[in-house]
């Protein structure tokens, strides 16, 4: 791709979602309150949040798991150049079914899709089953999945992702129902405000929209310009003011319920 002279990857994001700083700093003091000694990423992409976790925990140690071998790569870059090396493992594989719990704290944000295949409304509960599996007695879980703010319109739905539904989310109070119901107790409920959003999804694009303004004749810009139309129509037209992102700080409740048979 840098020979093509196309932009770096995301470099506008410090998170991969609508997370602000002063959230992202309110999050990581609460989950550190607990001390945890091992901390587990799914789909961590760069694991920034991971990151300053293990720097709020000194004798903490963390695994980050995504398939992104890019993202990988800049979460090994910043870890050297943070002193935490050492104390983290960004390995490159699937989620789905992983051996690497129990861990005192899991971080899924936005990544639920990692542990399940399900499809909605399943997904969801699913998802949730596993992060119980994988947290340890008296541990949390930082849980970030999509809810509906409202039921979306006929017309929101067709102009978000091909096949999007009504079914794709719970609303807030169906998503923390769906926790309780999976072993959990909500410590903490916190969803993205729309500062948050219209930064991540400005800071999604802006490398590829300043690139693309200077070169509109490369052979790759008009597959560029479609991207990006396609993916800015489907938030300003889809899902903007319609689908919310919670924060759920989760405790389980007791033991893990044993796995089927």
């Amino acid at each position: 791709m840098a020979n093509l002279d196309l932009p770096p990857r995301l470099s506008r994001l410090v998170f991969h979602g609508p997370l602000s700083e002063d959230r992202a700093a309110r999050l990581v003091e609460r989950l550190a309150r607990a001390a945890p000694a091992t901390v587990l990423d799914i789909g961590c992409g760069w694991g920034e949040l991971l990151l300053r976790v293990l720097e709020a925990v000194p004798a903490a140690t963390g695994t980050g798991v995504d398939l992104n071998a890019a993202d990988l790569a800049r979460g090994r870059e910043r870890a050297l150049a943070r002193g935490l090396a050492e104390r983290v493992e960004f390995a490159e594989e699937s989620a789905t079914g992983t051996t690497r719990g129990p861990a005192d704290l899991v971080l899924c944000n936005g990544s639920g899709q990692a542990l399940s295949d399900a499809e909605p409304p399943d997904h969801i509960p699913s998802t949730l089953r596993e992060l119980r599996r994988l947290v340890a007695p008296g541990g949390r879980v930082l849980f970030g999945e999509g809810f509906w703010q409202r039921p979306p319109a006929p017309a929101e739905l067709a102009a978000m992702w091909p096949g999007a539904s009504p079914d794709d989310h719970p609303d807030l109070a169906g998503l923390v129902d769906a926790a309780v119901a999976a072993g959990f107790r909500p410590e903490w409920i916190e969803t993205a405000s729309e500062d948050e959003w219209e930064t991540f999804e400005s800071g999604y694009q802006a490398d590829l929209e300043e690139w693309l303004a200077t070169h509109p004749g490369h052979p790759r810009a008009a597959g560029v310009r479609d991207r990006l139309d396609a993916h800015r129509a489907s938030w300003l037209r889809g899902y903007r003011g319609v689908l919310g992102l919670a924060y759920l700080t989760l405790v389980p409740v007791g033991e893990p319920a044993a796995p089927p048979e």
